[in-house]
């Protein structure tokens, strides 16, 4: 921690000193300050607005290097604002979701093993870049104990209409309890093209991404970490589950996305054909070579009985591979209309049959062929922008999906948008099929779709940020705690899918609002949730904030703009889901609440010329209000830890 500390205070100096000093004559506007204008050549510059960063529907914004209090939300391991989210005590961990509507939907079955995927980057999420001159993004962060975080990235343009970018972001944390190391990799590639008269344009990218975790179980003697007794301060001696146990996740993803205009000269009316292609590969294992654990002198076997008495080594084998064809008819006054076909095909599968005693029989593979058809509507136009898909499949298999989008922008500070879904869903694979050496975790199952409708309405404005949803789930599909009262009492975990025949209902409430006072602000967000539902399946804290006040101000004649102040973040006590390492997932649990705990984090942060220099120290609180911090019933959260990052920009 001494040579943190020494590094950080040699390098504020040497940043603040060594960087050459803006020149007078940078352009401004009213969003960006001088300092988010690059130098092109001698009396000639690149505004911002030529670094340009672009989704996989054309939604564009700008590399932007300034340092809000929305970018020390996002300064984390994932690199996005995690409100909603409990973060577990490691870096490189799962989270638990504090907040239901978090949760996005597809109609099409997905691999599942849904814990293993918060920081597993999805086709929609990958970026692609124009920009005028090369770009370098590094980005770094100390961990928990040993390790590092870090993400570097580069793009360019090599001619003003094909770009390439590639990055590469890495972890490896040891963490504050036995047997809970987390080492991950995301290598992502990209690229994006266009002709010179902008009649064909194409995005492509290429991901591989590995995340590795010790596996623990969590702490075995909860009562030893409520007593606080300091014998236990240093977190390595809590007795866990398991001292060698972990799961593994990686996956490969080619991408393409491009479409042709047919008429040779864009006009009012204007005839493009568009193709999607997605192949992608997945690979899901769990490692335990020692079955039973330890618990005092007690021998317990968590997941129950198993066919193997050592070297458990459970792999599932994931493939598919999906295809769009699009006809889009775009007329400047009346809008956008596609026409599509979707093909899908995937395979889910193991290396063996298991045949029961019973004459139960768990199949090898499960493979899916899915055609859709469907159609999209979009309309953009003033200050109304608006979307309607809808699309259904034309195969055996039921799934469909309806979504509707409305935005209205007032003006360029007030922001109304709608939005209605309905969706029939296929279940994710690992509700259907499962096989595993631990004997109650195999399974073969042919579950119901789920359907989930769903109305949002949001407003941005000078004032409040609000955003309203409510959804109506049926046949939700969950996992549960399906141990019998003998095996808690042996303190077994078996967990199995199950499906709700009830309705739940689910209404959620966010409100932000930021208030200015000179150079200190008070930011305010606050999530209320409610859910009606016959029996206890969707558990959600039913208040869930945060609160921050903060000082930023420059300082060194306009050299460096610092920013500091505390975060306070809360919610109320809740049934929470339980983390099971043997299939990745969260299950419902009724017996433990956790929460009513605050958290408080203290920040100094600074910003010289195009770098971000980040200072907190998290949870300082902890060892004040009691050793009540949970990430999960059996997984206490992180404890107070200081952490040093940066994230440097250049711009060539």
């Amino acid at each position: 921690m001494r040579i943190l500390f020494l590094f950080y205070f040699l390098a504020l100096p040497i940043l603040l000193f060594s960087q050459k000093k803006e020149i007078d004559s940078l352009r401004k506007n009213n969003k960006y300050t001088s300092s988010d204008s690059i130098k092109k050549a001698v009396n000639k510059l690149a505004t911002i607005d030529l670094y340009k960063v672009i989704s996989i529907d054309n939604d564009t914004t700008y590399i932007d290097t300034s340092l809000t209090i929305q970018k020390e939300y996002s300064h984390n391991y994932l690199r996005k604002d995690i409100f909603g989210l409990l973060p577990f005590a490691n870096d490189g961990q799962t989270y638990n979701t504090l907040q239901y509507s978090l949760t996005d939907f597809s109609p099409y079955p997905e691999f599942g093993f849904k814990a293993k995927h918060f920081n597993f980057l999805e086709a929609n999420q990958i970026r692609y870049y124009s920009v005028a001159t090369p770009v370098t993004e590094l980005y770094f962060k100390t961990t928990i104990k040993k390790g590092q975080s870090v993400d570097a990235f580069i793009t360019l343009n090599t001619s003003e209409n094909l770009n390439f970018s590639i990055a590469y972001k890495g972890l490896r944390s040891e963490g504050e309890y036995l047997n809970q190391l987390s080492s991950t990799g995301n290598f992502r590639f990209s690229t994006n093209y266009n002709t010179k008269n902008k009649r064909y344009f194409a995005k492509a990218h290429y991901t591989f991404q590995d995340i590795l975790n010790e596996e623990n179980g969590g702490i075995t003697t909860i009562e030893n970490f409520e007593s606080e007794d300091p014998n236990y301060n240093n977190r390595q001696r809590f007795e866990v589950y398991f001292n060698d146990a972990k799961s593994f996740l990686k996956g490969k993803r080619v991408f393409l996305d491009h479409n042709l205009r047919i008429n040779s000269n864009k006009g009012d009316n204007n005839l493009y054909l568009r193709h999607q292609f997605n192949y992608e590969n997945k690979f899901f294992e769990y490692n335990q070579e020692t079955v039973p654990s330890t618990v005092g002198s007690e021998t317990v076997y968590r997941f129950g009985n198993s066919f193997l008495d050592s070297g458990i080594n459970d792999q599932t084998r994931y493939n598919k591979m999906y295809n769009r064809v699009g006809l889009i008819y775009e007329n400047t006054t009346l809008g956008t209309f596609q026409f599509f076909v979707d093909d899908f095909r995937s395979n889910y599968f193991y290396n063996k049959i298991l045949i029961f005693d019973n004459q139960n029989t768990v199949p090898s593979s499960f493979s899916q062929e899915i055609n859709s058809a469907g159609g999209q509507y979009e309309y953009r136009r003033n200050k109304w922008n608006a979307k309607v898909l809808y699309s259904r499949s034309v195969t055996d298999q039921s799934l469909s999906n309806l979504d509707t989008k409305v935005r209205y922008d007032l003006n360029d500070e007030i922001q109304l948008a709608f939005q209605y879904q309905n969706i029939n869903k296929l279940p994710n694979n690992n509700y259907n099929l499962h096989q595993s050496s631990f004997v109650q975790y195999n399974w073969s199952n042919d579950f119901k779709n789920e359907k989930i409708n769903s109305i949002k309405a949001n407003a941005i404005s000078p004032w409040v940020d609000a955003e309203l949803q409510f959804s109506v789930l049926k046949d939700h599909l969950y996992f549960t705690d399906a141990s019998t009262a003998q095996q808690k009492l042996d303190k077994s975990q078996i967990v199995a899918p199950a499906q709700y025949n009830g309705t739940i209902n689910y209404l959620s409430l966010k409100i932000g609002r930021e208030l200015k006072f000179g150079n200190f602000a008070l930011d305010n967000t606050i999530l209320y949730q409610k859910t009606q539902q016959q029996d206890a399946i969707l558990n959600v804290p039913e208040i869930v904030t945060r609160n921050t006040i903060y000082y930023s101000n420059y300082l060194f004649k306009k050299a460096l703009f610092l920013q500091t102040g505390i975060s306070l973040n809360y919610f109320s006590s809740y049934y929470a889901n339980e983390y099971n390492p043997v299939i990745g997932e969260f299950f419902v649990q009724n017996e433990k609440q956790i929460g009513n705990h605050p958290n408080l984090d203290f920040f100094i942060n600074a910003k010289i010329q195009r770098t971000r220099i980040y200072f907190k120290a998290e949870h300082f609180n902890s060892a004040l209000m009691g050793n009540n911090f949970y990430a999960s019933p059996n997984n206490p959260s992180r404890d107070f830890t200081i952490r040093f990052g940066l994230i440097w920009n250049f711009f060539n």
